[in-house]
């Protein structure tokens, strides 16, 4: 690639894979503009659980991609400023859903009660994964979006993507609210947003919007010290004390709307971690993360029409390091990464 001349990179999606991508392009010298119908973070990064785990239940297609995970964020802090992973590890126990991932010890009682100690009544056993971690996942994203702009990238928030141009079935721009971008290349990283854009250049993508929980609590600090996954509550805590837990969508009755699943997990949690009688509700939302139909990524070029590449995945944040730096790579050089293999959108044509 002619560093004097970088490629024009338009970065669909201001989120925390859009800025990662944005963050990699950057750094190999695209020249890169990031357009963002919202504001950054606004969309599932904002709503994100966001633990760093390897793990999988059942068969895993990207186990590769996977396993470089955690040494993908390892090494992004380190060249990021104000980029901060809290590595405090998880607990899991009675969740009964067969997830297992390298380095995972099956720890005793006592043990657990000396990594938890707010927890009233430690199980017996549960799997200690020492090696996960968690993040803000919007603190994250702007600070990836920093790096990118520190190094040459234009972010342009509040800006609606309209339409595409294209000449000789190739994009050549991207149509905006505030005007056409000129691109050599479009990346489509706009979450669940990813498909309807797809559809605008003739490609279908079964790319879904699956639901999520996500409650944040006010509550006194050092309740949690890592993560906990149990059948009663899943839950950690950030630096300042706030709890943030995850919780899986029902459906749409009242008593499974977020206010109404915050009321009852705040009483799980009161009645698990000892000192946790004060935590109150302060936030409660639905996430709505991008679940390709085979829940497997989908990353790669759009077979339909050339210089459009395509990243939607689930889980973002854990994948948005990795697939940065492998999916960065592949835009510039052209040469393809072989633990992207699997997510490649032409599987769905051949199917």
């Amino acid at each position: 690639m002619n560093h004097e001349q970088p490629r024009r990179i338009v970065v669909i999606g201001a989120g925390i894979v859009g800025a990662s991508l944005a963050y990699h392009l950057a750094s190999k010298g695209a020249q890169v503009t990031v357009v963002e119908a919202g504001g950054i973070a606004s969309g599932v990064t904002g709503t994100s659980f966001a633990w760093i785990n390897t793990s999988c239940a059942g068969p895993d297609p990207i186990a590769v991609l996977r396993a470089d995970a955690i040494t993908a964020w390892r090494q992004l802090e380190t060249q990021v400023p104000g980029l901060t992973v809290r590595w405090h590890g998880a607990l899991s126990y009675g969740t009964q859903d067969g997830r297992v991932s390298p380095g995972s010890l099956l720890i005793e009682r006592d043990r657990i009660a000396e990594l938890e100690p707010q927890l009233r009544q430690p199980p017996q056993q549960a799997v200690h994964e020492p090696e996960q971690g968690a993040l803000d996942a919007v603190a994250a994203t702007h600070a990836l979006l920093a790096a990118a702009e520190a190094l040459g990238a234009t972010v342009r928030t509040h800006t609606p993507v309209l339409g595409f141009t294209v000449r000789d079935a190739r994009v050549t721009g991207v149509e905006t609210a505030a005007g056409l971008i000129e691109a050599d290349m479009v990346v489509l990283a706009a979450g669940t947003g990813t498909a309807g854009l797809a559809e605008k250049l003739g490609a279908s993508l079964p790319i879904h919007a699956s639901p999520a929980i996500f409650l944040r609590y006010q509550a006194p600090s050092g309740l949690v010290r890592g993560i906990i996954s149990s059948h009663a509550m899943e839950v950690r805590q950030a630096e300042d004390g706030t709890m943030l837990a995850a919780e899986d969508y029902l459906d749409d009755a009242p008593e499974n709307q977020p206010a109404a699943m915050a009321q009852r997990t705040a009483s799980a949690i009161r009645k698990e971690l000892e000192g946790a009688e004060a935590i109150a509700p302060a936030f409660a939302g639905i996430g709505l993360r991008p679940m390709p139909v085979d829940g497997v990524p989908v990353i790669g070029s759009l077979p339909q029409v050339s210089g459009v590449y395509v990243c939607a995945m689930h889980p973002g944040v854990v994948l948005a390091a990795i697939v940065g730096q492998l999916a960065s790579g592949e835009i510039v050089t052209g040469e393809p990464a072989s633990a992207l293999q699997a997510c490649r959108p032409a599987r769905f044509l051949a199917a």
